[in-house]
């Protein structure tokens, strides 16, 4: 059993201090990467510059603080239709402006800072946008509103910032801008902003970025890109699993993240632990600028703006020398990697629009052999050199027809991974070769939801059909009982395919919500799999409206996930797929129940139970422990003979508080017991797994010196 408690407090002016950084577990790196994150985290060899930037005497009040305009337009969301006479007004501030008859508005003298936005009218939902930074050039906004038809019945809706989903009224927590930029410790990478949130503990090797999500293993979550599922968000990614020590992701480009816990959508599928959905900004179609960053460990070139009247974009590349840094410390591994990232928005007309993105990333470990302390001698015998390049290219097509909204998604997303050990680092002995792996995964994706909306009712509907290929040529020694040579190599082509529908309903005072989602999967990787009855995936939310300021969620429901590629694939040395028959899809049942009281957009608490019962987990027959208690360290997993017999289950209560105080000092605790356990079969006796934290308490803050309670 492992107690942790992470503590941190930070002023937004000043460096942030760590104290979750004492926590370096066992092994070596975990020091290595926290003296890594200890530099990054200085501003002070940051510098940038801003093409865009323009300052004029005249934008200068009286008290230094340069002032911009905040622009945009309101449209109505179906018909795509401009909306007028919509008031807006900037949320802690006393400005505002209202829409022409082309559903522009401009608000003037709006000091730098991050701040939401709120449209209201007469017939129609108020709505609260997302954190928008301002800082010294002009913004430009866009809100979609819907019609209110309750407001016709006679009853008043107050809009609130704590926004809750229809599909996830439950294990939905909501990440904006003021999180990513003034979150203590986390650097702005979103995996160790969530590593602060109710349910998830770090990972117990030490600094990394693996998410452990209420018991579960870090190969349970997924990720998405504006609609596009990606295969990991980080650097020196662990090939079966996920994680790794560095994010891929430039937070510049992220406008907010919805982070599910438990409750998926029906459209997000493949998951047994969490989905991070990430919302990119849109480019600005006023102003193109170019903005570079010399930090401490990297350097970074990033472009936003517009092509012509109707396509913006964003644009981000980023490379590290964390190599000269180890180096000069002594450590024993040098690593470096470059990434970059794109938005292409095109909005040909009022119905239709096409997003393109790309992420990818090259990663580059070597061993520093010249480092010979007794630590760096222990981390130097196990760890392999290691090269990766992954990317992932896709494109969103939405056509708006009133009512309906149908969205195309396609992707292909690609991993090469190399790992080269050789006993005593010796390369020049071939017999000293204790590893050689080569292998990469390649998934090519298509997906068509269609949204329709009457009255208080929406319905989504939707199919998925993937091919997926994946090659392996591995050469390993390993020493078990016995010295055992393993030399195969793997070519997997398969087929998946999906269908989900979810329809919800809200009451017309929306004191009342409920949802009920079905998902079905299936492949043609063997006959155990290729049926859409075997893993049916139904769900359910509820929730109700208790009182002024109180709320009762509830979901529960049952969910599927394909095993990694590495355990489908892999071969024995007589080159038979010797899983084919033994693995099943892996399958947990959640249940969860909350109750929650906020007031306004200052305070909130909440209170969240959960039960997750798995079943059918890969078991490695080998060292008899299941493929989801391994994943959280560099390489590789799912190379070995497993069958799926293991069970698990996790339960446990989450509290979290939030606090606005005077709109300068944010406060947010949370306090997590749970318990994680795992057996053999179902005659085994459950052992706690390799997750079982038992309780993980967070305490976290900034102060905004801003006047006004917010800082740019």
């Amino acid at each position: 059993m492992r107690n942790k408690i992470r503590l941190t407090l930070s002023g937004s002016k000043t460096n942030q201090i760590r104290s979750d950084s004492i926590f370096i577990h066992g092994r070596y790196h975990s020091l290595i990467l926290f003296l890594y994150f200890r530099s990054n985290n200085s501003q002070s060899h940051e510098k940038t510059v801003d093409t865009a930037t323009i300052f004029k005497p005249s934008t200068f009040p009286a008290t230094g603080t340069t002032c911009t305009s905040n622009q945009g337009t309101v449209i109505e969301k179906n018909s795509r239709q401009p909306l007028e006479f919509i008031n807006v007004m900037v949320l802690g501030l006393n400005k505002g402006g209202v829409t022409n008859a082309e559903g522009h508005f401009t608000i003037e003298q709006v000091p730098p800072g991050i701040y939401r936005l709120q449209a209201t009218a007469i017939g129609y939902k108020s709505v609260t946008t997302p954190e928008y930074i301002v800082s010294t050039k002009d913004l430009n906004i866009s809100i979609e509103m819907e019609e209110n038809l309750t407001e016709l019945a006679g009853v008043t809706v107050t809009a609130s910032p704590f926004r809750r989903d229809l599909e996830s009224p439950v294990s939905l927590r909501i990440i904006g801008l003021q999180e990513i930029e003034k979150s203590p410790g986390a650097n702005r990478d979103i995996s160790r902003i969530v590593q602060s949130y109710p349910g998830v503990a770090f990972s117990p090797i030490g600094y990394r970025n693996d998410l452990i999500v209420r018991g579960g293993s870090p190969s349970e979550n997924r990720f998405y890109l504006d609609g596009v599922e990606i295969p990991n968000i980080n650097h020196f990614s662990t090939q079966g699993a996920s994680g790794g020590p560095v994010g891929i992701l430039n937070a510049d480009l992220i406008r907010e993240v919805n982070f599910y816990t438990g409750a998926f959508p029906t459209d997000r599928g493949n998951a047994l632990s969490s989905v991070l959905d990430f919302k990119l900004r849109d480019g600005d179609m006023e102003h193109n600028s170019v903005k570079a960053t010399l930090g401490a460990s990297e350097v970074s070139l990033a472009s936003n703006g517009h092509i012509g009247k109707k396509t913006s974009y964003l644009l981000s590349i980023r490379q590290s020398y964390l190599q000269f840094l180890f180096d000069m410390l002594d450590l024993p591994f040098l690593p470096t990697f470059t990434d970059a990232q794109f938005k292409l928005k095109t909005r040909f007309n009022e119905q239709n629009e096409l997003t393109v993105l790309g992420l990818g990333g090259i990663d580059n470990m070597r061993l520093n052999t010249k480092a010979d302390s007794e630590d760096n001698e222990y981390i130097l015998s196990y760890l392999p050199k290691i090269k990766q390049e992954t990317f992932t290219l896709g494109a969103v097509y939405r056509h708006y027809a009133g009512a309906h909204v149908q969205s195309v998604v396609v992707s292909h997303s690609y991993l090469n991974n190399r790992n080269t050990k050789y006993r005593q680092n010796d390369e020049s002995i071939p017999e000293n070769l204790m590893l050689r792996l080569r292998s990469t995964e390649q998934e090519t994706k298509f997906r068509f939801e269609n949204n329709s909306s009457f009255r208080n009712w929406k319905v989504n509907l939707g199919l998925n059909l993937d091919y997926s290929q994946y090659t392996n040529t591995t050469f390993q020694k390993a020493y078990t009982n016995q010295a055992q040579t393993f030399d195969y190599h793997t070519y997997l082509g398969m087929m998946r395919w999906g269908l989900f529908g979810t329809i919800s309903y809200s009451s017309m005072d929306e004191r009342f919500t409920a949802s009920l989602g079905l998902r079905a999967d299936a492949n043609n990787y063997s006959s155990a799999m290729k049926s859409l009855s075997d893993q049916l995936s139904p769900r359910i939310s509820l929730s109700y409206q208790l009182a002024d300021h109180w709320f009762l969620s509830g979901n529960a429901g049952l969910y599927y996930q394909l095993p990694p590629y590495t355990a489908l694939g892999f071969k024995d040395n007589n080159g038979t797929y010797v899983n084919k028959y033994n693995l099943r899809y892996m399958k947990v049942s959640q249940e969860s129940l909350g109750i929650s009281w906020r007031k306004g957009d200052t305070f909130e608490v909440s209170v969240e139970g959960f039960y997750k019962d798995y079943d059918k987990i890969p078991l490695s027959v080998v060292d008899g422990i299941p493929l989801t208690c391994k994943g959280n360290d560099y390489g590789v997993i799912g190379n070995e003979l497993l069958t799926s017999t293991a069970q698990g289950r996790s339960y446990g209560a989450e509290i979290l508080v939030k606090w606005l105080i005077a709109k300068k000092l944010n406060l947010a605790s949370s306090f997590t017991l749970f318990k994680s356990e795992y057996r053999n079969d179902k005659e085994s006796e459950y052992i706690a797994s390799a997750w079982d934290n038992r309780y993980i308490f967070n305490l976290r803050g900034t102060y905004n010196l801003h006047a006004n309670g917010v800082s740019g």
